[in-house]
């Protein structure tokens, strides 16, 4: 008698399911779309910013001029937590569109009025006022997008990416500047920003939102209660949200820390350094560009890795090479030795800053995305200029050594936070 065939047996399906493989940050036309914005209109901040003084040396004196300069980062610092409510309350997409049309009508409207008028004092400190205003939207915005352009194990490449679009933008600005200026003055430079702002718009259009599964969980709910709320109770729940999280508040605190230690050093420390060795502004420029390529090595190695084993571990060894890096900048006899101290400085906090961010964008909740942003904007742009006028009072009375020490350990705070904490330390971006 016949056997009868047999059955194949079928596998049970893997549990939880395979995901398809993401595609990679550097060949999605969406995110090279945002980036290609992002680099734009970081370009267009530093020729405005340059165009700005110069408008400024041509008609006022030195107290006005550093008067009008200064008068943007006034409302960028107060209304910066307000852009991150903003951006969550109607989306982020929707509030860096809308910014960014306000500040590209605004910088073409200062270039015609340069070209056929003197200019005014009261006219540059507007404009200063405006622009700063807007960016406090801008920036939470532009900032809590990635995770909604990109899959979660893309975040750690997207925001290598970010950064080495800051640095270029950084680095190739002032040429530009120049350039315009020498050829049609403060009006040609403003023409240019805002060529270059209006360029970014248009990318910035051309950007579409990936779906959010928490957004998919939520069927709506979240945002028709967030319209009924107050700003104020919107901001207090998104500090408080950070407060709680075991994740992103010590990440939050320690990158304050962090940034609070090495801003003094870097923007004003190097000047009395430099200045006590003889080397002069040269050797302040061999400094500062050592640390800029330091840092864009570090963002490009984060661009081509996307990722990096135990992330947490890794955020903290390198914050805790940053911060001895800082502490041991007076002590190297020669400039060639703090020039590759200065690398390794810049190559360590350029890829603790971007895992960092990577981790917090990963973890944070969609509906916080841009309050999250915000608060870490802040941190960089609204209190870390407050550390100068200490640093330069412990120049004073403790001398480099002791000032560079004291910004070493505060940094290294940050480090001893994301120590502290068991969470951080066992964090992955999968």
């Amino acid at each position: 008698m016949a056997k009868p065939a047999s059955r194949p047996v079928s596998k049970p399906a893997p549990w939880p399911p395979s995901r398809p493989a993401s595609r990679p940050a550097y060949k999605d036309g969406t995110v090279l779309r945002w980036l290609a914005a992002y680099t734009l209109s970081v370009l267009g901040d530093s020729i405005y910013f340059m165009a700005l003084g110069w408008a400024a040396n041509r008609i006022a004196g030195p107290a006005e001029v550093g008067m009008i300069v200064a008068s943007g980062a006034v409302p960028r610092a107060l209304l910066m937590l307000g852009g991150g409510v903003v951006a969550d309350r109607f989306g982020p997409r929707r509030v860096v569109i809308g910014s960014d049309a306000v500040r590209f009508a605004v910088i073409a409207a200062a270039a015609v009025t340069l070209a056929f008028t003197p200019g005014h004092v009261w006219l540059l400190v507007t404009v200063a006022l405006v622009f700063g205003a807007v960016d406090a939207l801008f920036m939470p915005a532009v900032g809590a997008l990635p995770p909604r352009i990109t899959a979660p194990d893309q975040l750690v490449r997207i925001q290598g990416m970010r950064a080495l679009a800051v640095r270029g933008g950084s680095m190739m600005g002032p040429p530009l500047a120049g350039l315009a200026m020498g050829l049609g003055g403060p009006e040609a430079a403003f023409g240019l920003a805002g060529v270059l702002f209006g360029v970014s718009l248009l990318l910035l259009l051309a950007v579409r939102l990936r779906p959010l599964e928490e957004d998919a969980g939520r069927g709506g709910t979240d945002d028709s209660a967030s319209s009924k709320n107050s700003a104020r109770h919107d901001l207090t729940e998104g500090l408080g949200f950070i407060r709680r999280h075991k994740l992103i508040g010590p990440l939050v605190l320690a990158a304050a820390l962090s940034e609070l230690g090495f801003a003094g050093p870097l923007n004003i420390g190097f000047v009395f350094l430099t200045s006590e060795r003889g080397w002069g502004a040269g050797g302040m420029g061999w400094i500062v560009a050592g640390f800029g390529g330091g840092a864009a090595v570090g963002a490009l190695a984060l661009a081509v890795l996307g990722r990096l084993p135990k992330p947490g571990y890794v955020l903290i060894a390198t914050t805790l090479v940053t911060s001895v890096c800082i502490a041991l900048f007076p002590a190297v006899p020669n400039l060639g030795s703090t020039v590759a101290l200065a690398a390794v400085a810049g190559l360590a906090g350029g890829i603790a800053g971007g895992l960092a961010q990577a981790l917090v964008q990963r973890a944070t909740d969609p509906a916080y995305l841009g309050r999250v942003t915000a608060v870490t904007s802040l941190t960089a742009l609204g209190l870390a200029p407050l550390t100068f006028p200490a640093f330069g009072a412990l120049v004073g009375y403790g001398g480099v050594g002791t000032a560079f020490l004291a910004g070493g350990v505060l940094s290294a705070l940050g480090m001893i936070v994301c120590l502290a904490s068991p969470t951080v330390r066992r964090a992955e971006l999968a």
